[in-house]
């Protein structure tokens, strides 16, 4: 991996301890169990900004989104920062945990196991084996939001409202297969010390100007945290921050932050920002950030 010019962060005097996180339960998962009558089931809650639901897995594939504010997708050695315009996929049987960045309402949709339906056959693809950060069109976010979120506890449903379902579902499918794939995902180490330093960085990107000073909170040497991030991780700390800064970026922009501001909010220059995105993913920042129509006008 070609090795990336340094990020120049601004100095900074101090910053607010992060957020402490309230945990819920999740909603009974077999109450909203896929069936072949049911191929994609749906449910939906409204939760509060740093409101986390509690690691967990299940039998059946799942894809997450928001309406209206940002998650934080968490797995076991990876993490995925999702603004309401795009959607997660992750796997039967992977654990994580859903953080509710923003308030906002949460819709989980479970779908049936592959070869156990013909909606399911495609979710066999290997490219379907992993989680991946999906681009949500417009069509598919109505989709879900006309999904019915009533669980098995409740009355069955009529011919009728079961054939609606059942379209929605399909178009639920054909929408997914569509999607753009967004590679945002941001992995963690398995080592403690580089895990404490890593999730610092994910709580607040810019507390610190230099890995030395970041290496300071972890009790151990530059040189061995340098070291574990390119043993554990493949890539230097200045690629690891950038993806988180990526990250971030994302979040901020789904508050409709101008991208000056999101450059500042993150201790850059506008050119500075906007030449770091280009070079990490390809795009303008604009186009990453999805604001072709701010800067259209």
């Amino acid at each position: 991996m070609p090795k990336l010019p340094a990020l120049t962060l601004a100095p900074v005097a101090s910053r607010k301890a992060p957020r402490a996180l309230s945990y819920v339960p999740l909603l009974d998962p077999h109450l909203y169990q896929p069936s072949p009558q049911r191929p994609v089931r749906s449910k939906m809650r409204e939760l509060g900004r740093d409101t986390q639901v509690i690691p967990h897995s299940h039998p059946w594939a799942q894809m997450a989104i928001s309406m209206g504010g940002v998650i934080r997708m968490s797995l076991d050695h990876a993490t995925y920062i999702v603004p309401p315009s795009r959607a997660i996929w992750v796997p039967a049987g992977m654990r994580h945990a859903v953080t509710m960045v923003e308030t906002a309402r949460l819709y989980t949709l479970y779908f049936l196991a592959p070869g156990a339906g013909v909606q399911a056959a495609w979710m066999d693809q290997p490219a379907w084996q992993q989680c991946r950060v999906l681009q949500a069109s417009e069509l598919l976010r109505a989709l879900v939001r006309e999904l019915g979120t009533d669980s098995d506890a409740g009355p069955p449903l009529s011919p009728e409202a079961l054939q609606r379902e059942h379209h929605l579902s399909a178009l639920v499918c054909d929408e997914l297969r569509r999607a753009d794939v967004m590679h945002l995902g941001i992995v963690l180490p398995r080592d403690k010390r580089l895990q404490h330093l890593c999730r610092a960085v994910l709580d607040d990107p810019t507390r610190h100007a230099s890995l030395e000073q970041w290496a300071l909170d972890t009790g151990a040497s530059l040189r061995t945290v340098a070291r574990l991030f390119r043993s554990e991780l493949g890539c230097t700390f200045t690629q690891w921050r950038q993806q988180v800064v990526l990250a971030h970026a994302v979040s901020l922009a789904a508050r409709q932050m101008p991208i000056a501001h999101i450059a500042a909010e993150l201790d850059y220059t506008p050119s500075a920002f906007s030449a770091m995105v280009r070079r990490s993913v390809g795009m303008t920042a604009a186009a990453f950030l999805g604001q072709h129509q701010l800067h259209s006008h």
